[in-house]
């Protein structure tokens, strides 16, 4: 768990596999279900699974834990992060499991990373734009430990102060739009279309994601496009990359794509 927690030492990069499947509830119901691997040339690792819950809520709310899906327990000791959006999934939290308490109780739970979706009020096609807000780093390379006393200190809040030092606001880069003339060439990725004579957007992935989707994204500060700390995309119909680099930590990258995965009313 504390590999799970702790930053990607500069200027290593963690590269990882994740496999959705679903989940049985009560009722014969199916849920999303996802399981994290860490990979290489040689062999992958299991690192953290997610199941999004089924209770009766009105935001989506996923448990990321330390068990596999087959041995999947809810104890306190194997749940690591929860993952919770507001109704209309377009804002989502991602926080530990104090007191064994899966909704954030102020002044409790540490708060790793929020994210945040530009509403689609128009509904044009295109990719998302999304905003991703990390706690700020200690000397030391640790991460600094953010416990909401109340509203107006969860990262969400402090995001739209006009300076705050203790926190990092990163955004998703944007995709390169393509006329249509040609297909872009490797290893650019086409970005929202699997057609090759189309107009679409497009992002260098590096050979590392191989299929369209919406939600595939890199994640990048304003002052550096060139740094890329995330980037996740699907690579078959159930499978997707997520690779990561300083200053994330396995939780914050796992709890940003599972809101990928999510659906959104009003970004769509």
């Amino acid at each position: 768990m504390a590999f799970a927690l702790s930053p990607v030492p500069y200027p290593h990069e963690i590269r990882c596999k994740i496999e959705r499947t679903k989940s049985f509830a009560s009722g014969g119901k199916t849920f999303p279900a996802y399981e994290l691997f860490i990979e290489d040339d040689v062999r992958q690792v299991f690192l953290l699974s997610a199941r999004k819950q089924n209770f009766m809520s009105k935001s989506s709310h996923y448990v990321i834990s330390t068990d596999r899906l087959s041995n999947w327990s809810r104890t306190k000791e194997n749940i690591v992060a929860n993952v919770r959006s507001n109704f209309i999934g377009t804002a989502f939290s991602v926080y530990d499991n104090a007191e064994g308490s899966s909704k954030m109780k102020f002044g409790s739970h540490e708060e790793f990373c929020a994210v945040l979706y530009e509403p689609n009020i128009l509904g044009v096609k295109g990719p998302r734009k999304m905003t991703v807000i990390l706690p700020g780093m200690n000397k030391d390379k640790t991460r600094c430990q953010l416990r909401p006393q109340s509203e107006r200190d969860t990262l969400l809040f402090r995001s739209k102060r006009d300076v705050d030092k203790d926190i990092h606001i990163t955004h998703n880069k944007t995709p390169q739009w393509n006329p249509g003339n040609s297909p872009p060439s490797p290893p650019y990725y086409r970005f929202l279309t699997d057609q090759p004579d189309t107009e679409s957007f497009v992002l260098n992935f590096n050979t590392r994601v191989t299929m369209a989707s919406v939600k595939n994204f890199q994640i990048v500060h304003d002052h550096d496009l060139d740094y890329i700390m995330m980037q996740f995309g699907r690579v078959e119909a159930h499978k997707f990359t997520m690779d990561f680099k300083y200053p994330m930590t396995a939780v914050q990258a796992f709890g940003i794509a599972l809101t990928s995965f999510d659906a959104k009313l009003a970004c769509e």
